[in-house]
């Protein structure tokens, strides 16, 4: 009985982690019902695993009643690598404000996802593109999985693009951020897809990352 009953906990456990993961995925609020889709589990099943993720702050409802991540969830992420996140933070903010980009910092979790550990928007731009905190991508999606990529495979390349590859009509710019002792990350730009200075981007981020390594070191 006691066996069947964590079998059952942990089922619920992932589920519950899984519907996290779609919703940062996604990149839009879902409805229940698509999230019942997207999980391939009965409505009424995924509405009890939203009830516990509101309940902790992890999902809110928005005034049409779709679903997107809670305020909670972001404080947790904080608390991952947090001065990692601290001595980034200043850089990504000049990066964005500098470059008129959203700026992120992104690190390798397990062996095959990225996370977003922070973001900063550009304060003047006419447009920006939010990336969220707690967002994850396959590592070989992407221009940051593939900066992560370079540091397991022991290169040292030049920076990394990638045009309507994780979200169509979106491209990004990423450089290795490589600190001793901690995970594999990048440092990387957002922004709608147009005309951009690829070699002058790549540069800068390559300023700004090897600011962040001095500082952790």
């Amino acid at each position: 009985m006691t066996d069947v009953k964590q079998a059952a906990g942990s089922q619920t456990l992932s589920r519950g982690l899984t519907a996290l993961e779609v919703l940062a995925d996604a990149g839009t609020p879902l409805s229940i019902g698509e999230l019942a889709a997207r999980l391939g589990l009965h409505r009424s099943i995924t509405y009890r695993i939203v009830r516990t993720l509101e309940d902790h702050g992890l999902v809110v409802r928005g005034a049409n009643g779709e679903l997107e991540l809670g305020a909670r969830l972001a404080a947790l992420a904080r608390n991952v690598s947090r001065d990692l996140q601290s001595t980034a933070l200043p850089e990504l903010t000049i990066l964005a404000n500098e470059l008129g980009m959203t700026a992120f910092l992104t690190i390798l979790d397990g062996e095959d996802s990225v996370v977003t550990l922070a973001s900063v928007e550009p304060r003047h731009a006419a447009a920006a593109v939010a990336q969220r905190p707690g967002s994850r991508h396959p590592i070989t999606d992407g221009a940051p999985g593939r900066a992560i990529q370079q540091q397991l495979r022991g290169e040292k390349a030049a920076y990394e693009t990638s045009h309507d590859e994780v979200i169509s009509g979106l491209s990004s710019i990423a450089v290795p951020l490589a600190v001793p002792g901690r995970p594999p990350a990048a440092l990387a730009v957002v922004y709608l897809t147009g005309p951009a200075d690829l070699a002058a981007i790549g540069a800068r981020l390559e300023q700004a990352a090897e600011v962040i390594t001095a500082e952790l070191r």
